[in-house]
């Protein structure tokens, strides 16, 4: 199913123009308009998923093997030295289309900090008291 004011089911489709690196029958793979560094591209499934959670089974077992996928063949071909893998739930994670998506960023030696943070601390009794609340949802 596809959303039709979505801009990436759209893209995703094939109705609007980008530069497809990978297409199969449940994706097509582009590079980002606005890279976080060279080859930086989106695993964009066809069908709509706002998120993470909404996604369902069958698609959720084929993207993170696509994400390797498509990682190996950057190391391969552009150089990199590794690459990440992201993808970002909710508005305060920083999600700005509401599409299922995942960033391929390859890492350069030497090329600037992204995706880090400074490790905070917890006590065990907090980590406990977490760890509660959520089984309690699961």
């Amino acid at each position: 199913m596809t959303h039709e004011n979505c801009i990436f089911c759209k893209i995703a489709n094939g109705v609007i123009p980008s530069t497809t690196l990978f297409e199969d029958s449940a994706f097509r793979v582009i590079l980002d308009l606005g890279p976080a560094s060279r080859g930086h591209a989106l695993i964009l499934p066809k069908s709509h998923f706002a998120d993470v959670c909404e996604l369902d089974e069958e698609t959720a077992a084929k993207v993170l093997p696509l994400g390797a996928k498509i990682g190996s063949a950057m190391k391969k071909s552009l150089g990199c030295a590794g690459f990440n893998l992201v993808q970002n739930n909710g508005e305060a994670a920083g999600q700005t289309v509401f599409h299922f998506h995942m960033h391929v960023i390859p890492r350069y030696e030497n090329g600037p900090a992204m995706v880090s943070w400074t490790p905070g601390k917890a006590s065990p009794e907090e980590l406990a008291e977490v760890a509660e609340k959520i089984k309690g949802s699961l």
